[in-house]
């Protein structure tokens, strides 16, 4: 009895997490809209699916609402395939003749008072036909992700991945229930749960809004890692991480390019914003600096300013972020190593 309580409370919790992800993406304003909306309707597809399995598991339901329930199969499938198309596009050739593929889904519910759903062969074949419908677009979305892969952004493509992986799993779950392998028919709705909070957890974390704000950029990928070699040498050559009053206007000026432009090449290739790329050039100096024995008896201020920072609080900051230790420790531990 508490086994099945844990089970129903784990169950809830994710449809519940999938219902507020399915709100909070409609009402956000802020990134790709058309894509965000097309991902709350996969995971308001997948919830309606999955919440049947649960109410089905504890509750004898008509076929009428069995049928309902599985309908948001053949709405997850499409929205999918058309989240993918206008996230990773720059250009949005999205057409509303797309919508076709929504024509199952409206026979479907329309018909699921008359379709059979009573663990006969008919019922068996209906079914079969709406996994096998998932399936279709699951690999329509893989033939996507392979034809994006030299075009579109590295990371956008890899969050789209990870939501057809997670759609994988589930189908997988389903269709081995479905042919007998997996008897334990609630488990998909507790593997929904732990991928509802994985995703979750990446979305509050505006994992993929902080890139869709480039999706109008005119830069290609082609572009983009070309003048992140530029930026990169002239980091390197000329070492401009070194003046305390960098910006990212000064740097784009030098480039040619807009400052728009030099945040989305730094944010795409070397996933960093403007600041964190510069430190990162500023501590590698600094590492250098810390175990230079014309620096051993330097104070870290002067390493510090050195470097480019404006202060020590926010060198030792930076520092640790990007080592997880402060500098003492780092040249400390240097002066363990030379005397060992």
């Amino acid at each position: 009895m508490v086994q099945q309580g844990f089970i129903l409370v784990l169950s809830c919790l994710g449809l519940a997490q999938a219902l507020f992800l399915c709100f909070y993406l409609f009402t956000l304003k802020k990134g790709n809209r058309q894509a965000n909306r097309f991902l709350a309707l996969v995971l308001l597809g997948l919830t309606i699916r999955i919440g049947k399995s649960v109410f089905n598991n504890y509750v004898v339901l008509d076929p009428l609402y069995r049928n309902l329930g599985i309908s948001g199969i053949l709405i997850s499938g499409p929205f999918l395939w058309f989240y993918g198309k206008v996230l990773l596009q720059k250009e949005n050739h999205f057409s509303k003749w797309n919508y076709a593929h929504l024509i199952p889904f409206i026979v479907f519910v329309l018909c699921s008072k008359f379709i059979p759903n009573n663990k006969n062969f008919e019922s068996y074949l209906s079914y079969g036909l709406v996994v096998f419908h998932l399936a279709i677009y699951l690999i329509l979305s893989w033939i996507y992700i392979v034809k994006m892969l030299k075009q579109a952004n590295p990371r956008l493509l890899k969050w789209y991945r990870a939501i057809v992986i997670g759609a994988c799993l589930i189908w997988c779950f389903y269709l081995s229930n479905f042919v007998g392998f997996i008897p334990f028919y609630i488990g998909g709705a507790i593997l929904y749960s732990i991928l509802v909070y994985g995703f979750s957890y990446l979305l509050l974390k505006r994992h993929v809004f902080a890139l869709e704000k480039y999706s109008n950029s005119a830069i290609d990928r082609s572009t983009s890692k070309k003048i992140v070699l530029q930026i990169k040498n002239m980091f390197a050559d000329e070492e401009i991480f070194l003046d305390a009053g960098i910006s990212l206007q000064r740097v784009a000026e030098k480039l040619q390019i807009s400052s728009r432009e030099l945040s989305q090449v730094i944010n795409e290739n070397e996933q960093k914003n403007f600041s964190e790329f510069v430190n990162h050039y500023r501590i590698k100096k600094a590492k250098r600096l810390l175990i230079d024995p014309k620096y051993i008896n330097e104070k870290i201020a002067t390493i510090a300013y050195d470097c480019g920072f404006g202060n020590v609080t926010s060198f030792n900051l930076a520092f640790k972020a990007e080592t997880t230790t402060t500098p003492s420790q780092y040249r400390n531990k240097y002066k363990v190593v030379e005397f060992k």
